[in-house]
């Protein structure tokens, strides 16, 4: 059994049981969730302590990696302005659609009350300023500060700027720091693991509280959560298409035939890495030149997440309403800065492992509470399979347009016939 398997698994456990005791013996609810609880929030606080550490470490090892990339010639560069742009783009295109979805299929209001009864602890972090004070706190005075305050905004202005002067130094000194960054992000994804191990534990203990306090209302709020995420990610899949069609300028039927395997491999694996060589097969298909596609696809596998920003945004936007936390213009737009950002310098590997660190920044620019991270990575087997899809479906239609504007198609034959 899966380590993700194991975790749902513990939600649904903790969930049934909490109903139950609820339903059958309702004096019992207060002494045992008094005793779930706190496991819980400990566990929950062990993810959270992982998060300044590596999405620091995450930025600066991106970054360096992203200017060692770009100098690698023209097509590369390009490549790497056209993924930057697209993540960019795929966060606001959330930022836009997740609102307007949740307006058409709101929040249960019976859930969301029950949810936020529940979740004893998830109290919203420090409110987001008013516009006109937004912009001042973004550069901070003291960056220690900022770290002890989880002032995640400010942090990651700082963290930037000092990965870009890195860029800038000579390469034994700057081999050397981003080594050191390099050792601390792996450091901490080691630690991750070790708090994920105890995840059937913590999310077993958060969701028998939940379970217990907001009784059925519980599994419907989960459901809406899994259907509006994952419709997030179904438009970034089928922006690939419309990216296919106007920038490589390919039939979106047979651009779709010609990466249909490839989505088979990423749904069943729920990986862009091990999707590689059915992409490979793809572009082929496409009548793209190895010598265009060599430098492009694996560039952007290992930086183009275009669905993480959307879908990371979407899930900050769903916490907002669960919670009725207003929501203001600059810090839904800080939201999807932070989260396009985050998600270059992320790494390859399973979705539980990097769920809090990538998701944990736009929720702290929206200002809303982290405590509901801890159950929803239970459910993100589900999402995941929609972020690989629109990863590997982006990921070709963006090595598709790259190759038309360099001249690497050799044939055309995903072309509508005249």
């Amino acid at each position: 059994m899966s380590q993700a398997t194991r975790i749902l698994l513990s939600l649904l456990l903790g969930l049934i049981a909490g109903i139950a005791v609820a339903a059958f013996a309702p004096g019992a609810v207060d002494p045992t969730a008094s005793v779930a609880e706190p496991i819980g929030n400990a566990w929950l606080a062990g993810l959270q302590m992982t998060v300044i550490p590596l999405v620091t470490a995450l930025l600066i090892t991106g970054v360096a990696q992203t200017a060692e990339a770009a100098s690698a010639g023209k097509v590369a560069a390009r490549g790497i302005a056209l993924f930057i742009t697209g993540v960019f783009v795929t966060g606001a295109i959330a930022a836009l659609a997740t609102p307007l979805i949740l307006d058409l299929f709101p929040v249960p209001a019976e859930a969301a009350a029950a949810l936020r009864g529940a979740l004893s602890g998830a109290t919203p972090v420090e409110p987001p300023p008013p516009l006109s004070q937004f912009f001042t706190t973004l550069v901070p005075t003291n960056v220690v500060a900022a770290a002890a305050n989880n002032a995640l905004l400010s942090l990651i202005v700082f963290t930037l700027a000092f990965a870009f002067a890195i860029t800038r130094l000579e390469p034994d000194a700057r081999d050397r720091l981003v080594g050191f960054f390099a050792a601390i992000r792996d450091a901490s994804l080691v630690l991750v693991g070790w708090v994920l191990v105890l995840a059937p534990i913590g999310v077993f203990a958060l969701a028998y509280g939940v379970g217990a306090r907001a009784g059925v209302a519980a599994l419907g709020a989960f459901v809406h959560y899994i259907l509006v995420v994952a419709a997030v990610g179904v438009v970034v899949i089928l922006l690939a298409y419309v990216l296919a069609a106007v920038g490589a300028r390919m039939s979106p039927l047979r651009f779709g035939r010609a990466i249909l395997p490839a989505q088979a491999v990423a749904a069943s694996t729920q990986s862009s890495l091990a999707t590689l060589p059915a992409m490979i097969e793809a572009v082929r298909a496409l009548g793209i030149r190895t010598d265009v596609s060599g430098v492009t696809l694996p560039i952007g596998v290992a930086m183009f997440r275009a669905t993480q920003p959307a879908m990371n945004v979407a899930i900050a936007v769903y916490i907002a309403y669960w919670f009725a936390v207003p929501i203001e213009p600059a810090n839904l737009a800080a939201a999807v800065a932070v989260a396009a950002l985050v998600s270059l310098g992320s790494v390859s590997l399973p979705a539980q492992l990097t769920f809090f660190a990538s998701v944990a920044p736009p929720c702290v620019a929206l200002g809303v509470p982290l405590a509901p991270l801890g159950l929803l990575i239970a459910v993100e087997t589900i999402p995941d399979i929609f972020r690989t899809l629109g990863n590997v479906s982006m990921n070709l239609a963006a090595t598709a347009t790259l190759a038309r504007r360099n001249g690497g198609i050799e044939q055309a034959p995903l072309e509508t016939p005249s």
